[in-house]
This record gives C-alpha cells, sequence and structure tokens, in this order.
C-alpha cells in the first residue's frame, strides 16, 4: 500500500493507493497470450497448406509466443486485489467531526465469496454471512474465521434483545434464529399465506419487534414469487407478520432513528432513500424521499445502513459508506477499495464501523459512537 497526496478539493484526504497493476491491463495480457496460443498452434499445422511458415519467422515467433504464454501462466485467474482506493471524501466539515482525518482502514479478513451481515460480538468477534460460500462465519480481528452454520444464500443479520442471533435466510425465504452451535429456527416465512420473497436485511425496533424487508433481489431462479410486491414487514414475538409498507420497488436497508420517531429504508432499485414518521403502534406515515444515491452501472447502490447515537447515518452506496445528517445533507463519503453491501457497529465502545465489501472485511474507528438497537430498551 503506499499513501498518495492530498487532492485538490479542500474536502479530500487520505488517499490510499493499491500498488499493484489493475485487472484490465492483466486481463488484456491474458487475452493476448491465448491469441497467440491459437496462432501457434495453426502454425504447427501448416502442412495442410492453410498457413505457410516459411513467410514466418519461426524463433522470433516461438520467443515471443513462449513469453507471453508464460505471462498468461503467472496471471491469476481473478484478482486478489481491489483497484478502488481508500479515501475519505468529505462534502462537508461536518464530515470530519464524524471521521477523523488520519482515520485508518484495515482489512481484517479476506477469501470470502460476498460478504454481508456484519454483526459484533462482545467477546470479541463479528458474525458475518457469505452469500457465494453459503455459510455465516464467525471472524475474528486475526482473521480466523470458524463456520457456524451452512445455510443458502443468508443475508442481513442482528441480534435480538434475548441475544439471539437472527439472520435473513433468502434459499429458505424466511427470518430465522440461530443458535452458537449452528442450528437455526424459522421464525417467520409466510405472509398473509404466502411465502416471503427473499428477506433481505433486518433490525430490532424501538418496541423490540423483528423489522426486515423482502426484495426480490435473491429470490430463488425458478421459483415463484408469491406475493406481488416488495414489503417492508414487522414481526412479533407471538409470531404475527404486518405490513408496514409496499412503497419501495426493492427495499434494502433499513434503520430506525435513536429516538424511534423516524424510520429510513433505502431502495436499490431507485437509488434513493426513504423516511417514514412512526406513530404509536409501529404505523409508519408521511413517506417521503430522504436522498438520492447516484453512481454509475457498476459502482454499487443503497445498501445496509446504519445510525450513531447523534442520527447520522451511514448508508451503503456507490464506492462506499455515504454519510448523512439527520437532516438529509450528504456529509462525505468513505470510498472503500472494494463495494460494501452492509456494515455495523462494533468494539466495546462501539465507535469502530465493520465493512462487509464484497470478498473481505474492513475496520474503520470513527469519532462517533453508534446507536445499537438490540442494546437499548
Amino acid at each position: 500500500m503506499e499513501i498518495g497526496h492530498t487532492l485538490g478539493s479542500p474536502w479530500v484526504t487520505r488517499v490510499t493507493s493499491i500498488g499493484l497493476p489493475r485487472w484490465e491491463n492483466r486481463l488484456s495480457v491474458r487475452d493476448l497470450s491465448i491469441s497467440y496460443f491459437l496462432l501457434y498452434t495453426c502454425a504447427l499445422r501448416a502442412n495442410t497448406g492453410r498457413v505457410n511458415l516459411d513467410r514466418l519467422n519461426r524463433g522470433m515467433f516461438t520467443r515471443v509466443f513462449i513469453l507471453l504464454f508464460a505471462c498468461f501462466l503467472l496471471v491469476p485467474l481473478r484478482a486478489d486485489a481491489p483497484s478502488r482506493r481508500f479515501e475519505l471524501k468529505a462534502e462537508s466539515p461536518e464530515f470530519w467531526k464524524l471521521i477523523d482525518h488520519n482515520a485508518q482502514l484495515t482489512r481484517i479478513g479476506g477469501g470470502f465469496g460476498f460478504t454481508e451481515g456484519p454483526v459484533w460480538d462482545p467477546s470479541g468477534f463479528l458474525y458475518v454471512s457469505d452469500e457465494v460460500q453459503n455459510k455465516i462465519y464467525r471472524l475474528y480481528l486475526d482473521g480466523r474465521k470458524e463456520e457456524v452454520i451452512a445455510l443458502g444464500d443468508p443475508d442481513g443479520n442482528t441480534y435480538d434483545r434475548q441475544h439471539r442471533l437472527l439472520d435473513c435466510a433468502s434459499v429458505l425465504r424466511a427470518i430465522i434464529s440461530i443458535t452458537p452451535d449452528g442450528h437455526y429456527t424459522v421464525l417467520a416465512d409466510h405472509y398473509d399465506g404466502k411465502k416471503f420473497n427473499s428477506p433481505n436485511d433486518v433490525i430490532i425496533g424501538p418496541d423490540g419487534a423483528i423489522y426486515f424487508t423482502d426484495p426480490t433481489l435473491d429470490l430463488v431462479e425458478g421459483q415463484k414469487q408469491e406475493i406481488p410486491f416488495q414489503g417492508v414487514y414487522r414481526l412479533d414475538d407471538k409470531g404475527n407478520v404486518r405490513l408496514l409498507t409496499k412503497d419501495l420497488t426493492q427495499p434494502n436497508g433499513l434503520a430506525f432513528s435513536p429516538d424511534g420517531k423516524h424510520f429510513y429504508v433505502d431502495d436499490s432499485e431507485k437509488r434513493n432513500i426513504r423516511v417514514y414518521d412512526v406513530a404509536p403502534g409501529a404505523t409508519l406515515s408521511s413517506g417521503r424521499i430522504f436522498g438520492e444515491e447516484p453512481g454509475g452501472k457498476d459502482d454499487g447502490v443503497p445498501d445496509g445502513i446504519k445510525v450513531d447515537k447523534k442520527g447520522n447515518l451511514y448508508f451503503t452506496g456507490p464506492k462506499g459508506i455515504w454519510v448523512w445528517d439527520s437532516q438529509g445533507h450528504h456529509l462525505g463519503t468513505i470510498v472503500v477499495p472494494e463495494q460494501p453491501a452492509n456494515l455495523g457497529w462494533g468494539d466495546a465502545d462501539y465507535r469502530t464501523l465493520y465493512i462487509t465489501a464484497t470478498t473481505s472485511v474492513y475496520r474503520l474507528r470513527t469519532k462517533s459512537q453508534g446507536f445499537v438497537p438490540y442494546l437499548h430498551h
């Protein structure tokens, strides 16, 4: 890793670049090597009359082929190092009240398929879902990981107030609880007699109930969508499921404000964030657009959400973590080397953001203290 200089903007600092070739460059060498290999194979069959080797400089051709084919063998099938750089990119000086100018992003775990749902345990590890390897792991700060359960496409996780681990089990199309030794219980898998689509993210509300989103983003190919919309739901301790809203096209991350008066949900398809007023009895009203997170096709979309104790919001979005104040002002972006899908507060003081980003898990200390819903009752 090498540290770059401060960019021209007065609000951008701490640029960290990855000192390895970009994947595009590696790919071009691979393709060229394959092309030479095919051409050389044709040349060796020149006796068919299709290729005239007398017109080729065999020695030069062979040397070039060997060099390029060696490059092909040395190029890995996938790039282990991301091409994006870590940046703290402020849109307002208020950003620096939440994140230190000299904050360091640390990679604490790698080798995953696609990480999601980080949950900090006071014992000093994270629960992390891997949607590609179809497992939930315990990940320790030294990089060690232990398999907890093998499960089809596990997604967002949270603890509840009883310290049970809850998971959005996409293939099961259910909200489940998981014991430390890897056994699960289905808490809910139907609404109005129909199967959920593919539960995506889950939190505990100020009333202790379970709140979750149910888009079709991870609906198993070939399975039928039974509910004709993508909803946001409340699950109480008696197993009753209540629809809160079906306003969103693909609802994903969700969060309550610390005072419980506002409820946020982002929409991965529309690339925006909605906020609702919360009335007694967990009734939502006055749904409106809180913010937009535009980006390029491959830059990422709004996904996981976390809130700090002062009501600032941290959304995964294009290229990293977008930080907003409670009034809907975009304060800045934490650009992450790999595209993040979710995040969670951790460490003993809950001032560290743990970020699940594609094949890795990252750690970033902040000046803020996280609001952790299942700890507040």
